[in-house]
C-alpha cells in the first residue's frame, strides 16, 4: 500500500437511507464531564454517523392553487356557450340538422373523435355524444338534462352541440359563465 492509500482513522461513511450520500468520517462519543461508568466505554466504541443538512434556497416560492381555466378539472362548471334555440348563430349548421339530421350527427360524432357510425350503432347516440362532450368540457348539466332536451328538441340539441364541437375544433368557442 503506497502513502498515498493510507489514511488515519476510520473508512468514510455512506448513508444507504439517502442514497449512498458521503457524510463524512464517522466519530466517536468524546468524554464529558461527569460521564464516567460503564455507558460512558460502550458508547466510545460506537460510531455515530453524520447526516446530510438539506436545505431550501432562499425566496422558494411555493404554490398552493393552480389557476383554473375553463373546462378544466375543479373548474367551475360553465354554461353552453351557445342556446338551444339559437339557429340563426349558424345556418348551415341548423339546415344541416333539420334536413340531414342523421348526417350532422355523424359528423359531430367524428369531430369528437368518435367513429362515424356512432349514431348508427349506439342506442341514444345524441344522448350519449351530448353527455360525453358535456362532461369532457366541464358543463353545467346533468343526464337527465342531456335525454329531456334530445328527446323533446333533439334537432336543436344536435345543432347546439354541433355548433360547440366546431367552435372548440377552431379555436372560437366562449363559454359563458355561470
Amino acid at each position: 500500500m503506497s502513502e498515498s492509500e493510507k489514511h488515519d482513522g476510520p473508512p468514510p461513511s455512506y448513508s444507504e437511507e439517502h442514497g449512498n450520500v458521503y457524510t463524512g468520517p464517522p466519530t466517536t462519543a468524546q468524554p464529558q464531564p461527569g460521564m464516567m461508568g460503564p455507558q460512558f466505554q460502550q458508547a466510545q466504541f460506537q460510531p455515530q454517523y453524520a447526516q446530510p443538512v438539506y436545505q431550501h434556497p432562499v425566496g422558494t416560492t411555493v404554490i398552493v392553487n393552480q389557476p383554473m381555466t375553463p373546462g378544466s378539472p375543479g373548474a367551475a362548471p360553465r354554461m353552453w356557450s351557445t342556446g338551444i334555440c339559437s339557429v340563426c348563430d349558424d345556418m348551415g349548421i341548423c339546415c344541416c340538422g333539420l334536413f340531414f339530421g342523421l348526417c350532422l350527427a355523424c359528423k359531430v360524432s367524428n369531430d369528437m373523435g368518435e367513429s362515424y357510425c356512432v349514431p348508427f350503432c349506439v342506442p341514444a347516440a345524441e344522448i350519449t355524444l351530448r353527455t360525453k362532450w358535456r362532461t369532457q368540457e366541464n358543463i353545467q348539466g346533468s343526464i337527465l338534462d342531456d335525454c329531456l332536451t334530445v328527446w323533446c328538441c333533439g334537432p336543436c340539441a344536435m345543432c347546439q352541440l354541433a355548433r360547440e364541437v366546431k367552435a372548440k375544433k377552431k379555436g372560437t368557442l366562449n363559454p359563458k359563465p355561470n
